[in-house]
């Protein structure tokens, strides 16, 4: 097992309890070869995954690929914005930003969950992913009126507050740069070991349209940890939200 994990595996060790990891594969619609292999690498140690599908790429072609895995392994779909666009001229990317009017989140939204409704049927769950983990509390209000009771963004965005809506963050970003460079595979693994102390379940966040066979790999060396480590447990998105809403109304 290569060092780089080292920093979680110790954190596993000490924990008191197990610790509730998941994984969140953003942009489903892109690059279906890499989340194919992806999907395998999970699937060899059947571990679930969630992918954030986009509606205006998603395809019939690749609903046909993801349906049977999600009837027959922990292979989660849920919304992931519209069409992925940048809507704002200036300051970060955001395609449901503050740019946009209630109306107009709510007509996106709409036609993106009747578009991959069409597509996956019962397999799509009701959650909602922003394109760059960005959105407003006009894009929660928009949600729960369409039904959409769950919104997952990075650790760093702020909670919405309302009421209804479930909020599952994900903690680790694969791909997260620092002053415009993608951090080391070391900092990452620091990122997961500081990550597994915190309360909260440890989300990772997955890309496999940039993902390379080393990281494909990687993948695999941190599943292998995960799963044979009695201090963790993989769950899918909606079982930590299941166990959420049981200790809250517990």
């Amino acid at each position: 097992m290569s060092s780089w994990l080292d920093p979680l595996r110790a954190a596993l060790d000490g924990a008191p309890e197990p610790v509730t990891v998941f994984f969140r594969d953003d942009d489903a619609g892109w690059r279906d070869d890499r989340l194919r292999t992806l999907l395998d690498v999970f699937a060899a140690r059947e571990v679930p995954i969630d992918l954030a599908a986009i509606p205006l790429d998603a395809t019939p072609a690749l609903a046909a690929e993801l349906c049977p895995r999600a009837e027959a392994g922990p292979v989660g779909i849920h919304q992931h914005g519209y069409a992925h666009v940048n809507h704002e001229r200036e300051g970060r990317k955001c395609e449901f930003g503050p740019t946009r009017d209630l109306d107009a989140q709510l007509a996106d939204i709409r036609a993106g969950r009747e578009r991959l409704g069409e597509l996956f049927g019962p397999a799509l769950q009701p959650m909602f992913t922003p394109p760059w983990n960005r959105c407003t509390p006009d894009t929660g209000a928009a949600l729960l009126e369409l039904g959409v009771g769950a919104l997952s963004r990075d650790r760093t965005a702020g909670p919405l507050g309302l009421t209804a809506l479930a909020e599952l963050a994900v903690q680790v970003d694969w791909f997260a740069k620092r002053k415009g460079e993608r951090l080391g595979r070391a900092a990452v693994g620091e990122q997961l070991g500081a990550r597994a102390t915190e309360p909260a379940p440890l989300g990772v966040m997955l890309h496999h349209a940039e993902m390379e066979d080393e990281d494909m790999a990687a993948t695999a060396e941190l599943l292998d940890l995960v799963c044979a480590h009695g201090g963790a447990r993989c769950l899918s998105m909606a079982e930590v939200l299941t166990e959420i809403d049981t200790e809250v109304a517990a």
